[in-house]
């Protein structure tokens, strides 16, 4: 059963504030919390159903609150209209600097507000193996709750770095190349791309902010075939990124 005490402190845990008063976030459903289970994040408590902890009992960990409870109170507690399995606490990892590797590509995304599209693109990073993000101080909180359920567990894998973008892309080793998502621009397709350099990815509605497409030195353009205006901006990383790293 989760106290009153517990139900109130995961239900703050809802707000930014709190999150950042505590240092902890919330994550919830099976998949994500076995993730969870499963990295290096250190947990403060896990809620779950007998089923889930009979089925997991051996990755729960030592020093962990863990709480048996219904399927009802999980669905009350947390943010998913229905949850059979599991809520957990963990806290927030410590900010760390950036580390560049110029053989690696670096994605960075301009004010990418909506918690649902920051999650995905986590997610699509984690497939094509990117363990870090950078990401403008105005884009989404890293650990909202919508983006934590829309990673799937891949937050576990992806590091994030909130930076000023205009400071961050001038400390770039030199003759980094700085893609950038644009209307107009080359052709993605055409091009013979590989990692190495920083992709950026710019607000859903506005795109990329002037100020910093004139650090872009190479435009990138997903040519459309139909009436559609835009892309997801979650659907435009992957497409770019599959160019990075299809021909290797």
């Amino acid at each position: 059963m989760i106290s009153k005490g517990n139900l109130k402190y995961i239900r703050s845990l809802q707000i930014k504030k709190y999150r950042g008063l505590h240092q902890a976030f919330t994550v919830e459903g099976e998949k994500s919390v076995v993730e969870l289970l499963q990295s290096d994040f250190d947990i403060e408590a896990v809620f779950a159903t007998d089923k889930f902890l009979q089925k997991h009992t051996a990755l729960l960990k030592k020093g962990s609150l863990v709480v048996q409870t219904s399927e009802e109170e999980l669905a009350k507690a947390g943010s998913l209209e229905s949850n059979n399995a599991a809520l957990a606490i963990a806290k927030m990892k410590s900010a760390q600097p950036f580390q560049w590797n110029e053989q690696e590509l670096v994605l960075a995304l301009d004010d990418v507000r909506d918690p649902g599209n920051l999650g995905t693109i986590i997610r699509i990073a984690d497939w094509y193996g990117l363990t870090s993000i950078v990401l403008s101080e105005t884009s989404a909180d890293f650990y909202n709750q919508k983006v934590i359920n829309a990673t799937m567990g891949s937050f576990t894998r992806v590091t994030p770095h909130y930076v000023s973008l205009p400071e961050f892309l001038e400390k770039r080793p030199k003759n980094a190349p700085v893609y950038g998502a644009a209307l107009q621009g080359q052709n993605v397709h055409r091009l013979h791309l590989k990692p190495g350099g920083v992709l950026i990815m710019g607000n859903e509605a506005h795109g990329i902010r002037p100020e910093i497409m004139e650090m872009v030195t190479q435009p990138l353009t997903i040519p459309g075939r139909g009436g559609a205006e835009s892309l997801n901006v979650g659907t435009a990383t992957a497409i770019l990124l599959d160019n990075f790293y299809r021909n290797i």
